[in-house]
């Protein structure tokens, strides 16, 4: 019955995608005929529309559309502006300094947004027109700007990293945020070193040294930005309020600081609410589709089906965990970060603890596969921004993206089979 449901489904929605219809509704008609299988018309369309409101019955959730929010103010509020001087003032005068700005700039803006869509295009807007007018070629700066992107995934607070939460059934979020700093460092190092011997070996310009009083004024320009990090995060792990409670303060805080820097207006706002709201529509009915099909995979017993599958072709745990990155990879080049967890989470999380694997490390295990499928073809979510902003064509940036995925995979096989780069943070503040 399992492989008959699996071939069901399967055949089903990648037909539906092939179709060009969206993923959402790709999943809830998916989902819809697989049960028809099973239960009769009438309880399978009532069965899955419970499962769907259900399913969006979840205070957590409500910290998404504060983020989402929190993201569209601080992309117009200027505060990506503050971090590029930040950065500048750092490492600005190094060899390739303007690929290592736009790096920490996209780690530290997606690490106060949560979103890699908002630091692609924030950061890249500004970055873009600059590395050009530095004899930079235009591909080789997308290729960074869109893979640096990714580290706000992993980097707190994440979206992606609350949806993980509510699938696996109530991993702390503090834990999962904790667990994500160290991981999102060395992906963001290794693409600074790739970065680096890149620009050496192509002689790009040296960006000119600025003066011991601009890199302190940039330093406190900055400061109001970094704070919420701190008040955000700080928050959450000392207790002192939940992640709902801190996007909704990251709401608050992210816009006073647009009023302060006197770069969002009252004109404005209405605007940045609506992309908040169309964003946050979207997300939610990918969430309440996904949600139901994770329901129906269950109730076919597809996840049992699955593990006993990958137990009886590979006989040891690294061969096992090699397999489940190998398929995440894969569907995350189809199918969007949010569905994927919350469909393949149910699937490979009882399997990973009856291997011994920590859910929290799993999390960032599956958080960051995914990750890699937002720089890719043909779905790419980041890979499209990033294009769009750097004004270059998708054939163009898919060779300079080639040694920054190399980084990325080297940096995968680190996450997966060093637990301590996930847990250390963790296991520190008791969690």
């Amino acid at each position: 019955m399992a492989a008959d449901s699996i071939l069901i489904l399967s055949i089903i929605f990648v037909t539906l995608i092939a179709l060009r219809v969206p993923i959402a509704f790709s999943i809830g008609l998916a989902t819809l005929a697989t049960i028809l299988v099973s239960v009769e018309s009438l309880s399978a369309v009532t069965t899955i529309a419970q499962r769907m409101a259900t399913g969006l019955d979840s205070f957590t959730l409500l910290a998404i559309p504060f983020f989402i929010l929190a993201g569209q103010i601080m992309n117009q509020g200027g505060i990506a502006k503050r971090l590029i001087g930040l950065a500048k003032s750092l490492v600005g005068m190094l060899p390739g300094g303007l690929a290592y700005v736009n790096i920490i700039a996209a780690v530290l803006f997606g690490a106060i947004s949560g979103s890699a869509v908002a630091a692609a295009s924030a950061i890249g807007g500004i970055m873009a027109p600059q590395m050009k007018r530095e004899g930079y070629e235009p591909e080789f700066g997308a290729a960074v700007n869109i893979t640096s992107s990714t580290t706000g995934l992993l980097i707190p607070p994440s979206n992606v990293l609350i949806v993980y939460s509510l699938a696996s059934g109530g991993v702390s979020i503090a834990a999962l945020f904790l667990a994500g700093y160290i991981p999102g460092i060395l992906v963001a190092f290794g693409l600074m070193l790739t970065s680096g011997y890149i620009a050496f070996r192509r002689k790009y310009k040296i960006g000119e040294r600025i003066t011991f009083k601009e890199a302190v004024f940039q330093f406190f320009d900055a400061i109001p930005s970094l704070l919420l990090i701190i008040i955000v995060i700080g928050g959450i792990i000392a207790g002192i309020f939940t992640a709902t409670e801190a996007a909704a303060i990251a709401v608050l805080y992210a816009l006073v600081l647009a009023f302060y820097y006197r770069e969002l207006t009252f004109k404005k706002l209405p605007d940045v609410l609506l992309d908040s709201v169309k964003t946050t529509s979207i997300v939610m009915l990918l969430i309440a589709t996904s949600v139901a099909m994770s329901w129906v995979l269950s109730f076919e017993n597809i996840p049992q089906s699955i593990s006993e599958g990958l137990l009886a072709l590979f006989s040891s745990d690294i061969a096992i965990l090699l397999a489940i990155n190998l398929i995440l990879l894969v569907v995350g080049a189809f199918m969007d970060i949010t569905p994927a967890i919350l469909i393949f989470t149910p699937i490979f999380l009882p399997l990973a603890v009856e291997m011994g694997i920590d859910p929290v490390h799993f999390g960032i295990i599956i958080v960051f596969n995914l990750t890699v499928g937002l720089c890719t073809p043909p779905v790419g979510t980041i890979l499209f921004v990033g294009c769009s902003v750097a004004d270059v064509p998708i054939t163009k940036v898919i060779r300079p993206l080639l040694p920054m995925f190399l980084v990325m995979i080297i940096s995968l096989l680190l996450i997966t089979f060093i637990p301590k780069l996930s847990l250390f943070l963790p296991g520190i503040f008791g969690y």
